[in-house]
């Protein structure tokens, strides 16, 4: 049961999807009304979730389940990664990889391999002041305290 983001209980258990690149509007858009009608029919042991989903920077997808009503389990996290496969092959980008790291150059935002985020601490083109997106948060409370923080703040920091 799709029900909006901002009523989810702030312990409601998230996950976050990164794009390799920026969506179009027109993608946006197609990408809203797909999530929310998978949302809308998201069941666990055929009890429906009470879940969302929030777009961030036309690059994040962020899927959020108020486990209170009715927990995730492994087989509609299974079929919410399986939407998720199904968004990556219908706009060609990459949301899976978890060895990319995404984050601000000023206005901009970034994303590189993980190896490449690396070598640009170890040539200081980045550093631990560097905002970052920290996308192992588990909950809405801790995506809105914790997401966008300083590499110093975040497991980005064993590379400073």
């Amino acid at each position: 049961m799709y029900i909006p983001f901002d009523t989810l209980p702030l312990h409601s258990r998230i996950w976050i999807y990164q794009s390799n690149r920026k969506f179009t509007d027109e993608e946006i858009a197609q990408i809203e009304e797909e999530t929310k009608t998978f949302i809308e029919s998201w069941s666990a042991h055929g009890q429906s979730l009470e879940a969302s989903f929030k777009l961030e920077y036309n690059r994040f997808i962020i899927i959020a389940v108020n486990q209170d009503i009715q927990a995730a389990t492994g087989c509609s996290i299974d079929a919410s990664v399986q939407f998720i496969q199904s968004l990556e092959q219908k706009f060609n980008v990459d949301l899976l990889d978890k060895m990319n790291v995404t984050f601000k150059l000023g206005e901009h935002i970034a994303h590189k391999p993980l190896i490449e985020f690396k070598k640009m601490a170890k040539e200081k083109a980045v550093s631990a002041n560097t905002i970052v997106f920290n996308n192992l948060v588990n909950t809405i409370e801790e995506w809105q305290d914790f997401w966008e923080v300083p590499a110093s703040d975040s497991w980005h920091n064993r590379f400073f």
